[in-house]
């Protein structure tokens, strides 16, 4: 029996999302009573939903049976889905380490791979330390009241993972911009339009960015190939498969992903983290009492806020899984915001546990697709709260913080907040 209409609706609807509860909600009742199904929600292409922990991490496991490639990695509509496949050919807009598999995704993964181990990750503490401490400093002079969305969390992660890369401190705010308008296509306060818009126009909104993006990166390749330097952007231009440089797609796709999601997510999860915090004094004293808890703090923050709420598989061949017939060519929504939530993994899920062990937490994704950058984050997280909460006397909100309208990427867009210095 497919899931019914009013909750196929709900999962893809962006401003149940922004609003927390409906797709809560809406994914707590498929775990309990259908949690492998089909959906065919209004526009879209008929899907099977995986809300289970256990069942995500077999998918993820099996990427040569479940594909990021054979149709789009991330839930589009119909007209959109047409839209993209006219405009670049595949299914996807950005061919990158998202929408690739086998040996092209491994070959890919291999360029970037070796400057995000957990050794090379650490010799950037320093840095990152002196950057977080810089953020500290401005919003201790913006006391007693801040937007601590606004003014840290977009622009602190934005600022380490663009020195990674070696994009000037000059080119930030348009990075920036770009990276809230392709993830928040559906949002008026976040899209180019600044309006609300219809899918098609969301769409070709977004290809338009990526247009721009291309053409201020296609000038960065011709500049670091004529002079390399030690940057994730160098890296990129100059990195070669075969003996042959990157294709135009590949290229591209893997800039624009770096500079893109490289922060956002971390943004998300950074403002999510101090918004959970304002509305609990008792785990920031214990914080504040013992900073070895700063590691659990992270954690627990990343599978609170789970920002990217989905991927998309499709199945390589005819399959039973939890005895369902997954067929040839079937596409498949991966729901991370649903398995973070899962009653079955996760005891209490609904509550913010700074203490939470295990976590396993899939925020991150599984398996071979697994988030490049995950100790680089972890690592910007850390070092902010261990700069930050030592110099925080007192912190409340002091308004309503509101998170972005989408289905993909998600996270507090304004976090108000009053405090106090110590």
């Amino acid at each position: 029996m497919p899931i019914p209409i009013a909750i196929a609706n709900t999962i893809v609807d962006p401003k149940a999302y922004s609003l927390g509860k409906p797709a809560d909600d809406a994914f707590a009742m498929l775990r309990r009573a259908m949690p492998l199904e089909r959906a065919q929600p209004d526009g879209y292409e008929p899907f099977w939903v995986v809300t289970k922990h256990a069942d995500i991490t077999e998918i993820e496991s099996q990427s040569a049976l479940f594909t990021n490639g054979g149709r789009s990695s991330t839930l589009v509509m119909m007209d959109a889905d047409r839209m993209i496949k006219d405009f670049v050919g595949e299914p996807n807009l950005v061919r990158s380490l998202i929408s690739v598999d086998g040996p092209e995704h491994k070959a890919l993964r291999g360029i970037g791979f070796p400057l995000f181990i957990p050794s090379k990750i650490r010799q950037l503490e320093d840095k990152i330390r002196n950057i977080a401490r810089g953020f500290v400093d401005d919003m201790m002079a913006r006391s007693p009241e801040c937007d601590f969305a606004k003014d840290v969390a977009f622009l602190y992660p934005l600022r380490v993972v663009m020195q990674v890369l070696g994009v000037p401190e000059s080119d930030e705010p348009l990075m920036l911009k770009f990276t809230q308008e392709i993830f928040g296509p559906n949002d008026p306060d976040m899209n180019r339009a600044h309006q609300v818009v219809s899918q098609t126009e969301a769409t070709a909104n977004v290809r338009q960015i990526m247009l721009d993006l291309e053409d201020y990166f296609s000038k960065v390749t011709v500049a670091l190939r004529a002079k390399p330097c030690d940057g994730l952007n160098s890296v990129i231009a100059n990195a070669k498969i075969d003996g042959k440089y990157l294709n135009h797609r590949q290229l591209m796709g893997y800039y624009i992903i770096a500079a893109t999601a490289g922060h956002d997510t971390t943004s998300n999860t950074t403002a999510g983290a101090l918004w959970a915090l304002a509305e609990r004094p008792e785990a920031l004293n214990t914080l504040k009492a013992n900073p070895a808890a700063i590691s659990g703090f992270v954690e627990e923050s990343i599978r609170w806020v789970t920002p990217v709420k989905h991927f998309m598989r499709a199945a390589s061949a005819d399959h039973e899984f939890r005895g369902k017939n997954i067929v040839k060519g079937d596409w498949l929504m991966l729901s991370y915001h649903s398995a973070n939530r899962d009653e079955s993994e996760f005891v209490d899920p609904f509550s913010f546990d700074i203490a939470r062990t295990p976590n396993k937490q899939v925020a991150f994704g599984y398996g071979p697709h697994v988030c490049l950058g995950q100790h680089l984050a972890r690592l910007e997280m850390r070092v902010l709260w261990e700069e930050l909460l030592p110099r925080l006397a007192s912190l409340e909100l002091s308004g309503e913080p509101k998170r972005t309208q989408s289905n993909f990427v998600c996270g507090p867009k304004t976090v108000p907040i009053r405090f106090k210095p110590s």
